[in-house]
């Protein structure tokens, strides 16, 4: 039975927590704390234990445009997967989006995260588009959904 706790992170540590599980999912583009100090400014960060274990981290970046899309992404340890983690951290996310009034809502993931693309199908989300960053070879997929 989970314990399930998510929070905005606050303080070192849960900063520290945020940042671990995004490198670790994300390893084509690591953060720096400085980094992921500074999104916490413009993003809604959270992360997510069970009990007193890391087990994820979500990140809504709020609607910008006139289409008022909002992204929201989910991030779950490989240990912690398939236990309702994502299912969570997803539907937290997709609340936050549309308290911030998104209308469209979009994800992104890296191509190499397969668990992370069957997670976003398997949730309605179709491809829009393909993409490698500059200085990276592993395609970004950017996913609507529908």
């Amino acid at each position: 039975m989970s314990d399930l706790r998510i929070q905005q992170p606050d303080d070192d540590a849960t900063f520290r927590d945020w940042q671990y599980v995004h490198n670790v999912i994300i390893p084509t583009h690591l953060l720096s704390m400085e980094e992921v100090q500074e999104r916490a400014q413009r993003h809604h960060l959270e992360v997510a234990y069970n009990g007193d274990i890391l087990v994820g981290c979500s990140t809504v970046r709020p609607p910008s445009d006139d289409t008022l899309t909002a992204t929201v992404i989910a991030r779950v340890l490989a240990p912690h997967r398939r236990q309702g983690f994502g299912e969570d951290l997803y539907a937290r996310g997709l609340n936050r989006a549309r308290a911030l009034g998104a209308k469209v809502i979009e994800t992104v993931v890296l191509s190499s995260n397969e668990d992370g693309l069957r997670f976003a199908y398997k949730h309605g989300f179709a491809e829009i588009e393909r993409y490698v960053l500059p200085g990276e070879t592993i395609p970004w997929i950017d996913l609507r959904l529908s």
